[in-house]
């Protein structure tokens, strides 16, 4: 069966739907101390693993991510319940974050946006990272 939409088409749709930020802006935004700002790394873990994450980034895998938001499922994880945050989801170039984006906004979040470039921008612009053994030493263990 032929794909008669691609990928780009869905990204680029997607997009047009979306708040997008700059690594710029996230920046400035984690530099203020913005307490409503709540990064959501949702790359595969092997992706942290090899490539580490941005601090204080919750780890929310993009197979799993509309569980994890819907207080109606089983696998509702309580920190997206908050809505005073805005969740800003990043991946490893933005593509994926920008599918995710526009799904969690047509499961009713209006407080959802992503970066754009992903992490792959974040890290060419030298923001800041942790690694998974710098997040567990913070948290103590």
């Amino acid at each position: 069966m032929p794909i008669t939409k691609g990928f780009r088409a869905l990204v680029d749709e997607a997009t047009a739907q979306i708040t997008t930020y700059s690594v710029a802006q996230v920046r400035e935004r984690l530099q203020a101390g913005d307490p409503t700002l709540q990064l959501v790394d949702i790359r595969d873990v092997r992706e942290l693993e090899r490539e580490g994450t941005a601090p204080g980034a919750v780890h929310a895998p993009r197979g799993m991510l509309e569980f994890w938001v819907d207080p109606a499922s089983p696998y509702f994880k309580p920190v997206f319940g908050d809505e005073a945050r805005e969740f800003v989801l990043f991946c490893g170039a933005g593509w994926r974050s920008a599918l995710a984006t526009k799904s969690l906004r047509e499961m009713g979040m209006d407080n959802v946006a992503h970066i754009d470039g992903g992490f792959t921008e974040w890290l060419k612009q030298d923001a800041p990272t942790e690694t998974l053994e710098q997040r567990k030493a913070k948290k103590g263990g």
